[in-house]
């Protein structure tokens, strides 16, 4: 019987990026049932005294976020899944600006309605984009960010990786993972980030 994974990123998180890219590998490894899902760190940062540089770059966090909520909306979650890979790879490993042209293109690429940039673009979908925050970050706090995964009913923020593991590796990686997210007093392991996302 399949394992329900869910998976919490924004979508212009380097460091959620890489993690996304491990389950995409457990997925070939381990019988999984992966569902991604939209946090937003523009959300997770409401409110906050933010040195300016870092608020100039979550305020540019509510565009994408919203624009893959939509396209969850009006697709589904597997479309989700493909436009986050498109999205996810420009901004990446693909360098491209965080630009309107950037979403549409990403949008275009996956056969998403086209007035998605649009909406995304107003805070009309801005309930729902809390309420799918909340449903991520809520049982982990808000003193982390993204990602978040849930398995077996017990939700923790990351793993921080770099680079993502491939293989077996990674399998064995998730079940470390799935280990530690089954006795209900684990919170923390941490130690400093040495290098940053290495895209391979």
């Amino acid at each position: 019987m399949s394992t329900p994974v869910d998976f919490w990123f924004d979508p212009t998180c380097p460091w959620a990026w890489m993690t996304s890219r491990w389950m995409l590998e457990v997925e070939k490894v381990r019988d999984i049932d992966l569902t991604f899902h939209v946090m937003s760190l523009a959300v997770l940062n409401e409110g906050r005294d933010l040195p300016a540089d870092y608020r100039a770059h979550i305020d540019q966090a509510w565009v994408p976020a919203r624009a893959c909520l939509l396209v969850e909306q009006r697709h589904g979650s597997e479309t989700l899944a493909r436009f986050y890979t498109e999205l996810g790879t420009r901004y990446h490993p693909g360098g491209e600006p965080r630009s309107l042209e950037t979403l549409a293109a990403a949008l275009a690429a996956v056969g998403a309605d086209a007035d998605i940039l649009d909406i995304a673009q107003t805070d009309a979908i801005d309930d729902d984009l809390r309420r799918s925050h909340h449903e991520g970050m809520d049982p982990v706090g808000d003193e982390v960010g993204t990602p978040v995964i849930r398995v077996n009913g017990m939700s923790l923020f990351g793993p921080v990786i770099s680079p993502a593991p491939k293989g077996e590796a990674a399998g064995e990686l998730f079940d470390g993972f799935v280990k530690v997210t089954s006795y209900p007093g684990f919170f923390e392991l941490k130690r400093t980030r040495t290098v940053g996302p290495i895209f391979d």
